[in-house]
């Protein structure tokens, strides 16, 4: 038989061997979907059949397999996994080459080893197992309904044995029922299934059991709240079929139970030993902390928001490979979209959220500080909380963050515990510089991996200097992309290094990495850069010398917890300052933003093109300069874009580049070559989208020429055409077109906006309740 194409699922004659609540549920599905000629069915019970018959499932039914198998292309394996062996061998004497045989049991070690124990070393070209994660308490033909694996993942476990066109079929026909599926071992599955699946029914069939003995028994099921129903709920499930999964998977299960045990004694432990409210014990703040900070962690994975990674887990490199749609790749998986209306104009006063950068380094910091560090107005966004879960991954207990509130209990200079796994941190390069420049100081191995686009962009430019200090780092993606994997070595020695080119985050990485370095380490930058990690290292005790363009640090000191009170970021804030720069009639305050001097270029810019800002309220939050930005729409002019002021607004120019557009005249930027190895190649992709928009606009290496399609005296002149944006998930981007709806003339869709989070998580509701037309669609 040569392979199948994924369009062919249909099949002359598929057989059940079994015909309970998931055989009955495919079964409706391959009628519904006409995907089967003819259904048959083995039972050992004869109602069980004159039921199936009479829902319309089968065209025949026995209780011997010899009478309904001939002729058939599909065996489903659908009777308690303890039965395999026994029914294979009845099925053995009608296996063709031809025919596809699988399973549903939710133990596949077991299943394969009752094949081997029939077939000998060489199985059926056909033979392949499956496991559907779908099902219900209740069991039966009758608890059979369609669309039951809608939305549900199946996990096929192959052999080296089992034949392409098997997996094809297999594969296509679980998504054409509207399952997921995925591919990994046999031994793995079991392993992952006997910790998500196996042990959380056994604990709650052991629970039930417990309390059954109580005379209380009756008043416990009475009023227990929402969460023990709904734990309690699986113990409702067919005894027999948990018995024979129990004794199917019972190494990696006992495993398992082993753990849990283990864990359960260990907090009953840490309950007796805090004697009353007042004896707070962090430990047992830690344990719920770390789990409710990990359910959630995962969720937002699994849940693919830009916080997650559509590439294998660098721990788990092979183990599993998703192999259904949606596809992984983020440019065919568009998961979320801005639809903005145009015109609109922005007035009020505007909060904006925390600065992503301070909110970065008071996490690093603060874990790393000796005492407990109070953060308030920390930026719940995607990159900040890929940091704040790398420390807890390492042992750091944080607590919130709840309305902007973290608390971090520092474990000083040398308290950080190897992870068990790869530290995931999403989209953000600033984390993954930074903690690069930690972790090669620590006592341990690490491996730093990243969403799609973290793992295309460069670090061999952190690499290179801290392999000078000693490090070992090996860059595992393609050109130096990441993963990262770094072998700690607590012996790193002070170095000078000059960059070549300015880099706040590769500045920042060599200055923490010299925390734990012998001798002194210094860096001197080309360009003035944002110099939050000086700054926050005095804040916590840690001395910083700045002379002569060189920032130095020497090793062996100790950082000191404090209350750090993260401004709001000009960044986020420069999307809106452009916005009420450029709409008529706009008279825009945004509060309390960050004005670190080297962070202050796009209001440097903006005020060179004639917008009219102004700075109010001036003062000080954790450290840093802060003021309440009052702007008012004016008529901007191109010009040639300071040099030294580039560096100083290197992530605003997006935004900047919809300014210029809506400028008199022409804007030249050069000196930016930066832009081109940000989330994406910036220059590249905002002048795609400008033309897209109708600008005239030349990107060159190191910067952009856009002709300005503004007009004195004509304030409300639309700027833009409307038209289909990708932002190629680049959070900037996406969040500077939506600023260009305001002057367009024609509805402006962006794709690939889910990154949105990662710095501005709220964007869109205060974006409209500002005045902005937009709108998000998943």
């Amino acid at each position: 038989m040569k392979a199948l194409s994924l369009s062919a699922t249909h099949f002359e004659k598929v057989v059940f061997i079994g015909l309970g609540l998931i055989g009955a549920s495919l079964a409706y599905d391959l009628r519904r979907l006409g995907l089967a000629k003819s259904i048959a069915a083995v039972a050992r019970s004869q109602v069980t059949l004159q039921q199936a018959s009479a829902l319309g499932l089968i065209d025949q039914g026995s209780h011997r397999l010899a009478d309904v198998v001939t002729g058939a292309d599909l065996v489903i394996l659908a009777m308690p996994v303890g039965a395999t062996e026994r029914v294979l061998r009845e099925l053995a004497p009608f296996v063709h080459d031809h025919m596809l045989i699988t399973d549903v049991g939710s133990t596949k070690g077991n299943v394969i080893q009752a094949a081997y124990n029939v077939f000998g070393s060489t199985l059926p070209p056909g033979w392949l197992p499956g496991h559907p994660i779908a099902g219900a308490e209740s069991s039966g033909v009758l608890a059979g309904r369609p669309h039951l694996f809608k939305g549900h993942k199946v996990i096929l476990t192959p052999s080296e044995q089992t034949a392409a066109w098997a997996q094809t079929r297999l594969t296509r026909l679980w998504q054409q029922v509207g399952a997921e599926v995925f591919v990994m071992s046999a031994e793995h599955h079991d392993q992952v299934l006997a910790r998500t699946s196996h042990l959380p029914h056994l604990l709650a069939f052991a629970l039930v059991d417990q309390l059954i003995d109580r005379t209380d028994n009756l008043d416990i099921f009475r009023y227990g709240a929402g969460g023990f129903r709904d734990f309690t709920r699986i113990a409702a499930s067919d005894p027999q079929m948990w018995h024979d999964i129990t004794l199917a998977n019972r190494p990696a299960i006992v495993t398992a139970l082993r753990d849990y045990h283990e864990q359960v004694g260990r907090l009953l432990t840490l309950i007796e030993t805090s004697y009353d409210a007042n004896d707070h014990s962090d430990a047992l703040m830690s344990v719920l902390t770390r789990a409710q900070a990990a359910r959630q962690h995962f969720t937002h994975m699994l849940n693919q928001t830009a916080y997650a990674s559509s590439l294998p887990r660098a721990d788990q490199p092979v183990a599993v490979q998703p192999i259904s749609t949606p596809s992984t790749s983020w440019n065919q998986d568009v998961t979320q979209q801005f639809i903005c209306q145009p015109g609109g104009q922005l007035q009020g006063r505007m909060p904006i959220p925390g600065d992503k950068s301070v909110s970065h380094r008071s996490i690093m910091l603060g874990a790393l500080a000796e005492g407990v560090t109070q953060i308030e107005g920390f930026l719940e966004g995607e990159d900040a909380l890929a940091t704040l879960q790398a420390f807890r991954d390492m042992g750091v207990l944080i607590e919130g963050p709840k309305d902007g509130r973290v608390t971090v209990h520092g474990v000083g200079l040398h308290g950080l515990k190897p992870p068990a796994n790869a530290l995931y941190m999403g989209n953000s390069g600033t984390s993954m510089r930074l903690l690069a420049g930690i972790l090669a100081a620590q006592r341990f191995n690490t491996v730093l991996t990243g969403d799609i686009s973290l793992s295309k962009r460069p670090m061999e430019r952190i690499a290179k200097p801290l392999r000078l200090m000693g490090a070992h780092i090996q860059s595992t993606g393609e050109k130096g992309t990441p993963p990262l994997s770094i072998k700690g070595n607590p012996n790193l020695q002070g170095i000078h290094y000059d960059l070549p080119m300015a880099s706040a985050q590769v500045k920042s990485g060599l200055l923490l990495a010299g925390l734990w370095a012998q001798g002194t380490t210094s860096v001197t930058e080309p360009e003035i850069t944002r110099d939050h990690t000086e700054r926050m290292l005095q804040a916590f005790g840690y001395p910083v010398e700045v002379h002569d363009g060189r920032i130095s640090v020497t090793g062996g000191g100790r950082l000191t917890a404090t209350a750090i009170r993260v401004p709001a970021d000009i960044s986020s804030a420069a999307f809106f300052m452009v916005g009420a720069a450029i709409s008529s009639g706009s008279d825009l305050v945004l509060e309390q933003v960050g004005i670190n001097p080297t962070r202050t270029g796009v209001i440097a810019i903006l005020r060179e093109m004639g917008a009219d800002i102004t700075l109010e309220c001036e003062g000080l939050a954790g450290g840093e300069p802060v003021a309440d930005i009052r702007i008012r729409a004016s008529q901007l002019r191109g010009i040639p874009i300071p040099e030294e002021q580039v560096p100083l607004a290197i992530d605003e120019f997006p935004v900047l580049f919809i300014a210029a557009a809506c400028a008199v005249g022409r804007t030249v930027l050069t000196g930016a070559a930066e832009l081109r190895v940000k989330e994406s190649d910036r220059i590249a992709v905002m002048a795609e989208g400008l033309k897209q928009l109708g600008i005239d606009c030349t990107p060159t290496d190191d910067g952009m020429i856009i002709e300005g399609r503004g007009q004195a005296g004509q304030p409300e002149k639309s700027i833009f055409t409307g038209g289909q944006i990708d932002s190629h998930h680049d959070h900037r981007i996406a969040m500077s077109f939506a600023i260009a709806s305001l002057r367009a003339n024609a509805p402006i869709t962006i794709s690939g906006t889910e990154t949105v989070a990662t710095s501005f998580p709220n964007f869109v509701a205060l974006a409209a309740h500002a005045g902005l037309r937009v709108s998000h669609q998943v």
